[in-house]
Order: C-alpha cells, then structure tokens, then sequence
C-alpha cells in the first residue's frame, strides 16, 4: 500500500504547508492490512491517540512502470474505501525524523474494502467518515492535488505498482482520535462502506 500525506488542497491549506510539486507518499506494511469489520487494534508498545483517515483507494489491475496518465488510467482496476489509521503520537515525536512507515504500520492499521467498485468517475465522488454515528470528515474527492490517473503515473516512475498494488490517496480535514469501544465507518458512495470498531 503506498498511501499519500498532502493531497487535499483543503487540509494543505489548514496545515499551512505549501502544495507539494509532486506526490509525498509512504508505505504501509503487508501486516497492517485488515478487512472490513474486523477489529482495529493498538500495539502493546503504544498507549498514545490513535486517529482514523479516511481515503480513496486506487486498486492497481496490471503492472505498470513509468507509464503516461493514459497508460496509468488503463492500468487501475477500481477504487475502494481506506482507513489509514495512525498512531499519531509516534509521527513526530523525534524532531529529526517523521516516523511515517511506524506510526502507520502497526498491525491492524491498513483497513481497506469492503468492495472493488469499477465502473465509476472518481471525481464525482465524496468521503464521509462516521465515528460513533457522527459525521467527522465529509469532503469531495475533486479537491485532490493529485487525481488518481495523474497519481498513478507520478507514483509508477519509482515505485512498479503491481496488480493488487493498493494507493492511498490521502486525506482532507476532519482527522480526529478514536477512543476503545468505538465504531468507524468510511462511507463513499458509488463505492462502498468500510465498517469497523476500534478496540
């Protein structure tokens, strides 16, 4: 899973960072993966807040490397909902180096599906995430630095994406902790929902 940091003008713009010139990314570990309505659990090492991301994700459908947009475009299979769950306190907590791939990597923390939808326009689309029956994040996919086609090919003149190959594509505003005993819900719709409790 390659997942994208400041890919929303939105969020960009509430954190005063400057827009990227090219897509900011890192990697999620195979370990993470989980699937809907199973449950999100912390690390024995890690007592700190845990926060929901709700994302698009780009599903790769056949290997692709350093390819043009329109050649990106062919190579995705379908989208489907992210939870890029985050042991926030980890991120920044040594000033010399943003532990992106540790904070994000513990075990449950890659939360993708329930679906593989294909047939859909991306740019039409908006992500809501629901936590606890109450709307935290509701923002159109439009505002995207990066849209998927564009993301696709910048990403693949590094990284060859693999069919299976999962993207991130970032979050907007509205990020927020989970307490233990909570239900989380990433909702796209034309896509799917993503439906699990954090324990």
């Amino acid at each position: 899973m390659v997942a994208m940091v400041d890919n929303f003008h939105a969020l960009v713009t509430k954190l005063e960072h400057a827009v990227p010139a090219e897509p900011l990314y890192f990697l999620k570990g195979n370990n993470s993966f989980l699937a809907a309505n199973q449950t999100i659990r912390t690390s024995k090492s890690y007592s700190g807040k845990i926060v929901y991301e709700g994302e698009l994700g780009i599903v790769i459908g056949k290997a692709c490397h350093e390819v043009d947009e329109a050649q990106a475009a062919a190579a995705i299979f379908g989208y489907t909902c992210i939870n890029d769950v985050t042991a926030i306190e980890i991120l920044n907590r040594d000033p010399g180096y943003a532990q992106w791939t540790r904070s994000k990597s513990f075990n449950t923390f890659g939360v993708f599906g329930p679906y593989i939808t294909t047939d859909v326009d991306p740019s039409k689309l908006t992500i809501k995430t629901i936590l606890n029956d109450q709307e935290r994040q509701n923002y159109p996919i439009a505002e995207m630095i990066f849209p998927p086609a564009k993301l696709v090919s910048l990403t693949s003149q590094d990284v060859p994406l693999q069919a299976g190959d999962i993207i991130a594509c970032g979050t907007s505003v509205g990020v927020g902790s989970m307490k233990p005993g909570s239900n989380v819900s990433i909702i796209i719709d034309g896509v799917g929902r993503l439906d699990n409790r954090f324990e």
